[in-house]
């Protein structure tokens, strides 16, 4: 099995930064992309950034500019850099790793979710 674990998340005042981490463990042979996303009541989970294992990036239109993704392989770790935040930025952001436990067998993993609130 495998775990992912966040941390980072808090309240900021608009304008503020944030980093959120996100550590994987377990079974993990290697991990293909990894990504970050949010969620607000009521609204579906979106996509905020990914990373693949290349680290070729891809970022929601609403966060580009003031989000940077990164990741460094050796920790099985991903960031996310959120600068210049806004109230709208106001979610739960949860990490996702395509992990393969062996060169056949890859499985989606999600971590529990870390609150990020931006007052204005």
């Amino acid at each position: 099995q495998v775990q992912l674990v966040e941390s980072g998340g808090g309240l900021v005042q608009a304008g503020g930064s944030l980093r959120l981490s996100c550590a994987a463990s377990g079974r993990i042979f290697s991990i293909d992309a990894m990504g970050w996303y949010r969620q607000v009541p009521g609204k579906q989970r979106e996509l905020v950034a990914q990373i693949t294992s290349g680290t070729i990036t891809n970022y929601a239109d609403s966060v580009k500019g003031r989000f940077t993704i990164s990741r460094d392989n050796a920790k099985n770790t991903v960031y996310l850099q959120m600068n210049s935040l806004k109230p709208e930025d106001t979610a739960v952001y949860y990490c996702t790793a395509d992990v393969r436990s062996s060169f056949y067998r890859r499985s989606d993993y999600w971590g529990q979710g870390t609150q990020v609130t931006v007052s204005s």
